[in-house]
């Protein structure tokens, strides 16, 4: 019997007993849940996990309305939108690409826009509920709230989406609802959608659902390409268990899935199809990006940086490079590593070596982070300098754009400061992730003879094929319950 077949109610982890950090937090309250305590096994009468998990969400979506306070009360305006950290794209693109003006992304004959097709068709269709004519600021304002107010159901459904992920550790979910840098980030543009359909996409998977899988993983990919990322961690655990069937339909049904979406559109009008690809090909190094960070150091020292073709080569260079490094590694350990562990390497290499990251892309981090590693030290350390990064990209903008009192804007130094802490905390999250792989034993979501909440398919297969194992890996030797930690 598989270690997780056990049908009925199960016994959850409780954060207060078993997260080393919130536990000594919890003395305060009365100290972490007895040990004679069953979370799970009883009911909790109305207020399930879930329904606490749905109303953290709802608390966050509001301080993030909060957040962007001044300007929906003062407008979008520059320089007052990077000096209050309220900037958002929403308002920028209504007014900007002709939205508010009755311009429909891809629909529209001869219009250029630089996302994908699902995200230009859903930035579309919300300027449709917007009453009246023309971007002015009453419009913008109201196609602001229009997505705010979707985007939190695109949150909801995230954090919902990772509890179940979560298997018998709901409460990780938690991260995903009251991250900071989520509530800071979350009404700047579409990217929660991505995110919520890659979720959906992961659970579907962890269901063993490959073809919904599929579906949902080439609809993300169409709106944002990073969940087609999430294919490459597919590939390499089917590789090791030899288990190719998911893995041909999940790759087959998000290639059908992302062409039906593109092909009509890419016959249409392929020029308008094809401009978010030269737009990405053709644009310097974005803010926050490594590559943007170097050429300031370099240009303030009197150097010359690095032109688009520079970094689009190496860009892709070095994300292959880790992407091979993360599949050796996965073939090489001697326990195959869970499905949201790799998918999280893979991502945060992505993250890392594109040539743009906006603030906005923490969000794509978030559930996979609280899949792969929850706990909440290492969580909230990574957060901090997430939100340092996203304070000091709002005041560099500032300085950059609006010409203001010196003493008002981020000088670059401290700026290229901000954005080598996002990179360190992220390099640091990967390395604490890579130890749990090859110390399997440290890693708090395989207790109780659990193996991949999330693999699906994969949950609980033998190796049929690695790189190099020391002796022959059995599902028995690693399914001994472990103590809980007290």
């Amino acid at each position: 019997m598989q270690p997780n077949s056990r049908r009925g109610p199960q016994r959850i982890a409780a954060p207060s007993r078993n997260d080393p950090f919130l536990r000594k937090f919890a003395e305060g309250i009365g100290g972490p849940m007895g040990r004679h305590a069953a979370p799970g096994m009883v009911s909790p009468g109305f207020f399930t996990v879930e329904r606490v998990l749905v109303l953290f969400t709802i608390v966050s979506a509001l301080l993030a309305v909060l957040v962007k306070t001044p300007c929906r009360a003062g407008g979008w305006g520059t320089p007052d939108q990077f000096y209050s950290a309220c900037y958002s794209d929403w308002p920028e693109l209504f007014r900007t690409r002709g939205i508010g003006d009755g311009v429909f992304p891809f629909l529209t004959e001869g219009t250029l826009f630089e996302y994908p097709v699902l995200l230009g068709l859903l930035a579309g269709a919300t300027a449709l509920v917007v009453p009246g004519e023309g971007g002015t600021a009453l419009r913008s304002l109201q196609y602001f709230d229009v997505n705010a107010l979707l985007a939190t159901g695109a949150w909801i459904a995230t954090v919902i989406a990772t509890m179940r992920l979560a298997g018998r550790r709901p409460w990780d979910a938690a991260m995903v609802a009251v991250a900071p840098a989520a509530i800071l980030s979350v009404f700047i543009n579409w990217d929660i959608f991505a995110v919520m359909l890659a979720t959906a996409g992961m659970l579907a998977f962890a269901r063993n659902r490959p073809v919904a899988a599929g579906v949902l993983i080439g609809l993300g990919a169409a709106l944002k390409l990073y969940p087609v990322l999430i294919l490459g961690a597919v590939l390499v655990l089917a590789l090791r268990t030899l288990r190719l069937r998911p893995a041909v339909l999940t790759f087959t049904a998000a290639a059908a899935t992302w062409l039906a979406v593109n092909l009509p559109f890419l016959l249409r009008d392929y020029e308008s199809w094809r401009f978010f690809l030269t737009f990405t090909a053709e644009r310097p190094a974005g803010y926050s990006s490594i590559w943007f960070a170097w050429n300031l150091t370099v240009e303030r020292a009197g150097g010359t940086g690095v032109g688009p073709e520079f970094i689009n080569l190496w860009a892709y260079l070095l994300f292959a490079l880790a992407c091979l490094g993360i599949a050796v590694l996965a073939l090489r350990c001697g326990r195959r590593p869970r499905l949201a562990q790799l998918v999280f390497l893979i991502v945060a290499a992505f993250v890392l070596t594109n040539k743009v990251y906006s603030p906005q892309f923490v969000l794509w981090l978030i559930p996979l982070v609280a899949l792969a590693r929850p706990r909440w030290l290492d969580f909230l350390i990574w957060q901090f300098f997430e939100v340092m990064h996203w304070w000091a990209i709002w005041m560099y903008l500032a300085k950059e754009t609006s010409g203001g009192a010196a003493e008002n804007n981020l000088d670059s130094p401290y700026y290229v400061l901000a954005v080598l802490g996002h990179v360190l905390a992220t390099l640091y999250l990967m390395f604490r992730v890579v130890s749990d792989i090859l110390e399997p034993d440290g890693d708090p979501v395989r207790r109780h003879g659990v193996d991949d909440p999330q693999g699906g398919p994969f949950n609980g297969a033998p190796d049929r094929w690695a790189l190099r194992r020391r002796r022959p890996v059995s599902l028995e030797t690693h399914a001994a319950p472990a103590k809980e930690a007290q």
